[in-house]
Parts: structure tokens; sequence; C-alpha cells
């Protein structure tokens, strides 16, 4: 059963994938099901509902940061752990990296990983037509990898009106989820909501699986991700593991956008992360050779970071010093001399970038981007590339221009990060697998080797 694989697809965003996949994730759980889960797509907060809540390993699959192979290889490091894989499908099932391409789409994750694909439609205010919607998305592309679907916020009766017509397309009707209130995922800062931001969370959940226990053949479900063709899996590359490094990684509330394969690069090579909380500890832990501040929620904690003075003081101190650092997002954030919290209210940071950050109304620079070196002597070296990604609503005073960003369909670009010395500082969130040598180096860095 190890090779049981699903994914969960949509025509849009909002259809339901996350609400669906986190209640079937638990109903598994329930049963005893040994489960991995994964998000496609750049997204952390969904792994972050998969893995803190229901308890279930999670990991990004894209196809943007990672070519096929490097795909399935990341899938089977924890695939091959479980009885049983979810994966969660981003945007439309179609939608890939321009308006007219499924280039790195949710779709082109399907094929690279040969699963059976669940397509989620939102039947709000529909009947019949939601059938319509289904047989475009079956007939779009000649392999769709479509085999079953659910239909979201639909009723009882109204799917087993429709059940023989979704047969007679050649898909499985697995099932319905009814309209509740009580299975809304809500939003917030950012348009998103961490697990921590939703109050009776794992009852909600709970109570979710339960339903779909009842209005989702799960026992289908299970045997159609059973049909899943074996996997072929690239080897492993061969890389030098040195000698071990201890990582002061910054983990809590605040900065929590770290992804799980990044942390799996280092360690392959050597590195011994040692977690610890800006907002929580007072210095950052002894002995650290490295320092990785990653993204997350920097602003809505700004206060408590702000009072925080010894760990700011500690963090500035060390790289002051040459400690070598990674700092992403909402850990360049914390880095400047001062931010501004939601309230409007600037409060000192650590005051290593002697810039000020500020909140703004609307994203800025968001998606995918290719990085490449404007000079030498920084942890990226000029024409090595590293891809990325960047979603925020803050802006910088000095964002740098030691990176040259351009994103993937060429029709922008622009200067960024600061990556001089040991330090490497931006708004871009790395992706580590689509540059080994610039992590190979900073842990060399770290070591005291180069």
């Amino acid at each position: 059963m190890a090779d049981a694989r699903v994914l969960f697809a949509a025509p849009a965003s909002g259809s339901g994938k996350t609400t669906i996949t986190c209640g079937v994730l638990q109903a598994l759980a329930d049963r005893n099901i040994k489960t991995a889960a994964f998000k496609s797509g750049p997204d952390f907060i969904d792994p972050m509902f998969h893995e803190r809540v229901i308890g279930v390993p999670s990991g990004n699959l894209d196809l943007f940061f990672s070519d096929p192979d490097t795909l399935r290889r990341l899938f089977m490091r924890r695939a091959r752990t479980a009885e049983f894989s979810v994966i969660e499908g981003v945007m439309g099932y179609y939608d890939g990296l321009a308006a007219a391409s499924d280039e790195a789409s949710t779709y082109r994750v399907a094929e690279a990983l040969q699963a059976p694909v669940v397509l989620i439609i939102d039947a709000r205010g529909q009947s019949l037509s939601a059938l319509a919607e289904l047989e475009g998305f079956l007939r779009f592309r000649p392999q769709s990898r479509i085999r079953g679907v659910i239909f979201n916020r639909m009723s009882g009766h109204v799917f087993e009106a429709l059940r023989e017509e979704v047969e007679k397309l050649g898909v499985v009707p697995l099932g319905y989820l009814p309209k509740s209130e009580d299975f809304v995922i809500g939003s917030r800062h950012l348009g998103l909501v961490t697990p921590d931001g939703i109050a009776d969370l794992s009852e909600k959940l709970h109570k979710l699986a339960r339903t779909l226990e009842h209005t989702v053949d799960i026992d289908a479900l299970i045997a159609l991700a059973g049909e899943a063709e074996p996997l072929e899996i690239p080897p492993e590359p061969s890389r030098t593991r040195g000698k071990t490094v201890k990582i002061a990684v910054a983990r809590d509330e605040a900065f929590c956008f770290l992804y799980r394969d990044n942390l799996a690069l280092l360690e392959d090579f050597g590195a011994e992360p040692a977690f610890f909380s800006p907002l929580h500890d007072k210095h950052i832990p002894d002995g650290a050779q490295g320092l990785i501040l990653p993204g997350g929620y920097p602003e809505l904690y700004a206060q408590t970071l702000s009072d925080n003075v010894t760990m700011r003081d500690s963090v500035a101190s060390a790289i002051r010093n040459g400690l070598p650092c990674l700092a992403e997002c909402g850990g360049f954030l914390y880095l400047h001399r001062e931010l501004e919290d939601m309230d409007g209210v600037r409060r000192p940071m650590a005051g290593v970038i002697d810039a000020a950050a500020w909140k703004t109304d609307r994203l800025g620079r968001f998606g995918y981007i290719i990085l490449t070196a404007n000079s030498d002597g920084g942890l990226i070296r000029p024409g090595e590339q590293i891809r990325a990604h960047e979603f925020h609503y803050y802006e910088s005073g000095d964002c740098g221009s030691d990176l040259h960003a351009e994103k993937p369909s060429g029709t922008r670009n622009w200067d960024c990060a600061h990556v001089r010395g040991n330090l490497a500082a931006g708004f871009p969130h790395l992706f580590y697998e689509s540059d080994p040598p610039f992590i190979a180096r900073f842990l060399n860095r770290c070591r005291g080797e180069e």
C-alpha cells in the first residue's frame, strides 16, 4: 500500500481543497492509517495544517523549484515510510506559471507523480451545471488523470440525483461535503490563517472527519489511491557530508515558514539544527556556528520581539562578528532597525539592516523568481542561480541590490537582497534544492572552511 497516493485538485482557489484535504487526513488518522501529506506549490500555511494540527508529516512539491526527477525523489523520501500519500493541489488544476500555460501546475505535478486526481468542485448554487464543469476539466487535456470527484457545499439529495450522471463520465462519485459554517477555515492577515489562529481547530477537524465518513466513500477513495502505478525514483544524489556543524534556526509563532526539504538538505550536508525562539528565548543557542532566520509573521509579534532586547542584541552581535546568517522575508524584517507593527507603531528590531520596514496595502513583487548574483564575494556566486518565491505586504527602506531577480516569464526584473560576506538577507524565500552548492558553501562558511 506504500504506493497508494491521491491528489486533490479544484477548478479554482477557494473551492474547498484545504478543508477537504484536512478532513480526509483526519479521517485516515482516525483509522490509524499512516499517511504522508504534501502541498503542491510554494505555500507554507497548508503544510502547517497537515503537520502541526493532524500530526502528519508534510512537505512541498513544486515544479518551478524542482525538475520532475527531483520532485519524485523528494516525494518518495516521505511516501516510502507511509501507507498512503495525500497531495493537496494549488490554485486551479491547470493554472501554471503564465496565464496561458500549465507549466508547473497541479496538473503537471499529478503527471510527474502519476497520481490519480480527485477534483473538488464547489457546487454552491449549482446542481447539473456542476457536471458541465467536471466534464470540461476531463476534456481539457487528453490525459486529465481525474478519476474521482467530491462536491463541496452540496446537499445529499442533489448528490444522489447526480451520482449516475457522474458515473457516465467515467468518474467515481466519491461524495460531497454539505454547506456548514463549522467547516470553514477563515482568513486573516495576508489573506491566510495559521493553525494557531483558529479556535478549537482540533475539535472542528474531528467533526469534519466524522462528517466525511458519512458523506464521502473513504473506502472507495483508498481503493482509487491504491490504483496508482509504481513510480520510478531516481537515486539520491551523491553529496559530501561535512563534519557536523551547529546551526541556530529560529522557530516559533513569529518565524514558522521553513520548507521541510530545506531543513533536510541542511542535515544531508552535516548541519545539526538547534531551534530557538526570538520571541521567548534570551539569546541564540550557545555554540551556534551559523544562523537561519526563516520567514513568518514578525509584524504580528513586533512588540514582543522588540521588548526582547537581549535576543535582539544577541542576533545583531553575532552577525556583526561574522556569524554566517540566512534571513528570509520575516527574518529579513527582524534584522531591520525598526519594524512597523499592525497598529502602525514602529518597533526597534535587531538593527543589522539600517532601515525601517513598513506595511503596505498590497502584495509586493508576488510570485516565483530566479535569483542570480550581481557581484562576487557573497554566498551566491556570479552566474549561479537559485529559485525562490516572494509573498509579502511589507516594504523596506533598503531591500538590497546584491541579487538580480527575474520572473520566470521574463516580463519583470529587479535587484534585491543583501548578500555580502557571511550574510544573505532579503524578501525572497529560497528553495535550497534548486542550488545545493549554495547551501554547501554556507555550511562551509559556518565551519570556517571557506
